[in-house]
């Protein structure tokens, strides 16, 4: 990164913030405007905002964030949005493991690393409304930089237009940057978001990327923005078809049965929750994506 990278590293932040900011008060809109169908008659849920904090070997300050939760709400049944900036230095096993994947030089040399983001998933109380899962992010060492994320839907009852809308409307957003984009990123989804153990995708797909960095600075982090400002526009008005559907105790048991999946997935093979635990941030923070109910057959 060049001479201007604490200016890069403060932008980024304060945008995964803002975007953290807007989707939380959306979410918060929509549990209040939930006023007919099921859970209606209940108060609307708002978010439990808790501060965490990275833990450091030597006691010194290194980062946190902040983690956004809703449980039991009108819409959502759990909801986290979380964002963080944190920062210090790599443990020898995290260094090898970004050195042997990045190719990044002097690892060994100079472990230093900062990294913002925002992470977010959600899991809704009826199940004709999918859950969701989006993250952008951005990391440093003295040696490289690079974004990744996406987002991706995972319905446990699919309707093919929730599906289209949401592709489209993330090519919408990505197009501009041009057209390569959105087939390149939803592929990379595509094999990032599955399940070998089980041989199938977790969801219906979306968009990722991940160790994106092109040498313009600008232009990466542009194409990071609009990644993130795809969301709402992709995801809200699903939920909001959904809302009032009935369900009956089968769909809500295929539900349940959908979530075993998404926790085999974080548990097992999402990069992540790796990077979290390994880095010594807030488990409660790293773990907040597992769903509150969960079954298996």
């Amino acid at each position: 990164m060049t001479e201007d990278a604490s200016d890069q590293k403060s932008l980024a932040a304060a945008w995964f913030r803002d975007l953290r900011d807007r989707i939380v008060t959306a979410f918060e809109a929509l549990e209040a405007s939930h006023t007919t169908g099921p859970f209606s008659d209940r108060a609307a849920g708002t978010f439990e905002v808790t501060e965490t904090r990275r833990g450091s070997d030597d006691g010194s300050d290194a980062g946190g964030g902040l983690m956004s939760v809703m449980r039991g709400g009108r819409v959502f049944e759990k909801v986290g949005v979380n964002v963080s900036t944190v920062y210090g230095v790599l443990a020898p096993r995290a260094q090898a493991a970004m050195a042997a994947r990045k190719g990044i030089p002097g690892m060994a040399e100079d472990p230093r690393f900062w990294a913002s983001g925002i992470s977010l998933v959600a899991h809704m109380q009826n199940p004709h409304a999918p859950a969701v899962h989006m993250n952008t992010r951005m990391f440093w060492t003295p040696h490289a930089w690079w974004f990744g994320g996406g987002s991706d839907l995972n319905p446990c009852i699919e309707y093919a237009e929730d599906t289209a809308h949401f592709h489209a409307t993330q090519q919408a957003h990505l197009d501009p940057h041009g057209t390569g984009h959105y087939p390149k990123l939803k592929a990379w989804a595509d094999e990032y978001f599955y399940i070998p153990h089980r041989n199938r995708a977790r969801g219906v797909g979306g968009i990722f990327m991940d160790d994106h960095c092109t040498g313009d600075w600008k232009a990466d982090f542009a194409l990071t923005q609009d990644i993130g400002r795809a969301f709402l526009p992709a995801y809200v008005p699903l939920v909001e078809q959904r809302l009032t559907a009935g369900w009956s105790d089968a769909d809500k048991d295929t539900q349940l049965i959908h979530r075993g999946l998404y926790a085999e997935y974080n548990l097992v093979y999402d990069r992540g929750t790796k990077f979290g635990l390994e880095t010594g941030h807030d488990a409660n923070a790293v773990l907040m994506s597992l769903p509150p109910l969960a079954k298996w057959v």
